[in-house]
């Protein structure tokens, strides 16, 4: 999951860009607004001296970016449990969002001008450069379109421009996925740098090549939910079963019965329930209504 810290006060009539978020609406406002812009994550209180300074230059960088970034205010005193789940404690702490993913974070007072560096740095993120998005949507067409070869070598000319190209790898290791080619996949996912390593567009690829994996081993589907209907809380049957439904295409099937083993026992396996949902969110594009629906039901469980 992804998150931003910083403390930050009431701000009378701010942009639709700073919103005060709570427990009921930090999955849509923070996580999934993340997938198109930054979002940073205040969390604050009133009580908290430095909050009451470093809020106000924060919301002001922010305002500058009109809407290349984003702010979510989280009044720590009545939101414990985000603050609780997020392991939040001191502030102010800022964190950045992009993609779902943590990219950067502060904890303390900073001067005004590292504030503006940090708040710029999130803004050019959003942004695009020198055709780079031009030449990723028509190697992202030849792959909508089946022609993997041609896709295959546009992004590899793309990373031969920009070595540190999130975007061009992962397309790159999803192009070799979808041409059938699981071992190649791997082989460049070996390949990526590691500033981009952790990025978005990567994991996505990687949570691919995991599905992959597992569907190359994935057992009888009617067997596996002839097991789970016997014994409903086998939880190794039902990991198993998901795996084989996702395997034959039945996501959303697979969703479902991933969200019911985690509601029967969160902390089987070490999580392995929510591991496993959050792999398939990652492989699925942001906009993806089940990947959404999801991710919402999941966040709900989590913060009842």
């Amino acid at each position: 999951m992804t998150i931003l810290f910083d403390g930050a006060q009431d701000a009378p009539q701010s942009p639709d860009f700073i919103k005060d978020v709570t427990e009921a609406n930090f999955m849509a406002e923070v996580v999934e607004a993340s997938m198109q812009v930054p979002v940073i994550v205040d969390f604050w209180a009133p009580w908290c001296g430095p909050c009451k300074t470093l809020g106000p230059q924060l919301e002001a960088e922010v305002t500058r970016h009109k809407g290349r970034v984003k702010m979510a205010k989280v009044n720590v005193d009545e939101n414990q449990m985000i603050a609780g789940q997020l392991r939040v404690q001191s502030i102010p702490t800022v964190y950045a969002f992009y993609q779902g993913q943590p990219v950067d974070a502060f904890q303390g007072a900073v001067p005004q001008s590292q504030l503006k560096q940090f708040v710029d740095k999130l803004a050019a993120m959003s942004g695009d450069d020198d055709g780079l998005g031009d030449a990723l949507a028509a190697a992202e067409a030849m792959l909508e379109e089946g022609a993997h070869g041609d896709a295959i070598e546009t992004f590899t000319a793309i990373i031969g421009e920009e070595p540190e190209s999130p975007e061009a790898w992962g397309g790159l290791i999803r192009a070799h996925l979808a041409a059938g080619d699981a071992a190649a996949a791997a082989s460049t996912l070996q390949q990526v740098p590691q500033k981009a390593a952790g990025s978005a567009p990567v994991e996505a690829a990687r949570a691919q090549l995991q599905l992959a994996q597992q569907a190359e081993s994935a057992g009888p589907l009617s067997e596996l939910q002839a097991k789970v209907e016997a014994d409903p809380d086998d939880q190794q049957a039902r990991l198993d079963y998901a795996q084989a439904l996702h395997a034959a295409g039945h996501v959303e099937e697979a969703i479902d019965v991933l969200l019911d083993s985690f509601r029967r026992d969160r902390d089987w396996n070490e999580g392995a329930a929510k591991a496993q949902l959050l792999t398939i969110f990652d492989s699925l594009k942001p906009t993806d209504p089940v990947g959404q629906k999801g991710r919402r039901r999941l966040s709900s469980m989590i913060f009842a």
